[in-house]
């Protein structure tokens, strides 16, 4: 299976300016393709992730790719799939986001053999920076036709709200890129999202016409990535989930995974992992035949989690989940409590021994102390994995992980973190 027929049958094409001849082109040669992010944050979520991906299957299919952090296109603004205005940030902000952005594509794409990878990251700020006011008029605005540039579906869905001359001319700079890439690094495919589609066609017009019709270059866009219900993906109840572990720890981006629906697990498993199609019909099968056991779930959880975090990070990760699943809360250390645990619903208390059905309600997990009292005495309350069903027990800083934590279980799935404090 070529690249091209792998990403087919994988649901990651979306559009191409010339199908035929890249098919072609990338069964005859390794290419250089590009894929571009501005630094418009400090880390990516799993929505920038997509067309990553692809440019990652280029790479073990044997291609070069080339990521490209838009340190000047960053200071400016896509109007890409926005409606307003971007807010603009300060350069030392944009070189900081460019650098935690650039550590997060060495550890995707750094990885098996280094060597023979043809990995590279750049920045345009190296060279975008370098042209003047005058130059840009005279040798780059001339090659582009403003009523070419206003029917771009990018720009025509601003017109009615407005747009500025500095977002408006951010075609003309990702065009420069896709050229300068070309001439400097034999790039000849950009991929990018299906709202770069007007940025990417710019590109190639712009190449042809300043460096010869002859030339090959291509252009490829993802499809937009939706759940099975309509509802946009990556999302969740809390925001964005994000590859920077600060953010998302991966044991939340783990959960992330493993909580997919049937619906959607094996589109998911084809996008965002490197399993063969015979592996991933298989795990379709056993959605089908056994979808209680969520083996798809679990495969797609830890294929995407040790690819964005490393191995020891997804050993950890199951380790909490399995930890309470099991209700084993005292096998997780202080440090696990902390970072696994700390998007769940959080309550202080006073190390002070106390009666468990008063302290419930004190806390504020439990509203009245009659419903704490049956919840204890029906066994639907734990501390640190222990069922407790004296409703006269007590609670004390002995029972704490590290003195300090207490996880109370109501129920079979509502979880609560205690910090006892002085």
């Amino acid at each position: 299976m070529s690249i091209i027929e792998e990403l087919e049958w994988r649901g990651a094409i979306n559009q191409q300016t010339d199908a035929e001849g890249l098919r072609k082109l990338t069964t005859e040669k390794s290419i250089g393709l590009y894929c571009g992010v501005d630094p418009t944050g400090d880390s990516m979520h799993i929505g920038h992730l997509i067309p990553f991906m692809v440019l990652k299957r280029f790479q073990l299919a044997g291609h070069q790719p080339v990521v490209l952090i838009g340190g000047a296109t960053g200071s400016i603004g896509d109007p890409s799939g926005r409606t307003s205005e971007r807010t603009l940030q300060t350069m030392e902000t944009v070189n900081e986001n460019a650098r935690k952005l650039a550590a997060q594509m060495d550890k995707l794409f750094l990885k098996g053999d280094v060597a023979a990878s043809g990995f590279r990251i750049v920045n345009n700020h190296d060279w975008l920076s370098e042209i003047t006011l005058l130059d840009f008029l005279r040798d780059y605005g001339k090659h582009f036709n403003i009523n070419t540039m206003l029917a771009k579906d990018v720009v025509a869905s601003r017109l009615e709200n407005g747009i500025s001359f500095t977002e408006f001319s951010y075609q003309i700079l990702q065009s420069i890129d896709f050229a300068y890439l070309h001439e400097h690094h034999d790039v000849q495919l950009q991929v990018g999202g299906a709202d770069q589609w007007g940025n990417i066609t710019s590109g190639l017009d712009y190449i042809r016409r300043t460096q010869g019709h002859e030339e090959e270059v291509y252009g490829l866009t993802i499809p937009l990535m939706l759940k099975s219900d309509g509802t946009k993906f990556g999302k969740t109840a809390g925001g964005a989930v994000w590859l920077d572990a600060e953010k998302t720890t991966p044991y939340e981006f783990y959960q992330f995974w493993l909580n997919q629906a049937d619906d959607d697990v094996v589109k998911f498993l084809k996008y965002f992992t490197f399993l063969s199609k015979a592996e991933i019909d298989a795990l379709e099968q056993a959605v089908k035949e056994a979808p209680h056991e969520r083996l798809a779930q679990r495969t797609l959880a830890e294929e995407i989690t040790k690819f964005v975090h490393g191995e020891k990070e997804l050993e950890e990760a199951q380790h909490i989940t399995a930890a309470l699943f099991s209700g084993d809360i005292r096998s997780l250390t202080e440090k696990q409590i902390e970072t696994g645990l700390r998007n769940m619903p959080q309550f202080e208390a006073p190390k002070a021994t106390a009666n468990l059905a008063v302290w419930l309600v004190d806390t504020g997990i439990v509203p009245s102390r009659r419903q704490a009292r049956e919840f204890i005495s029906n066994g639907a309350i734990s501390l640190n994995g222990e069922k407790i069903t004296d409703v006269e027990a007590e609670v004390s800083e002995d029972l704490a992980i590290g003195g300090k934590y207490i996880v109370v279980r109501r129920g079979k799935k509502q979880y609560y973190l205690v910090t006892l404090v002085d």
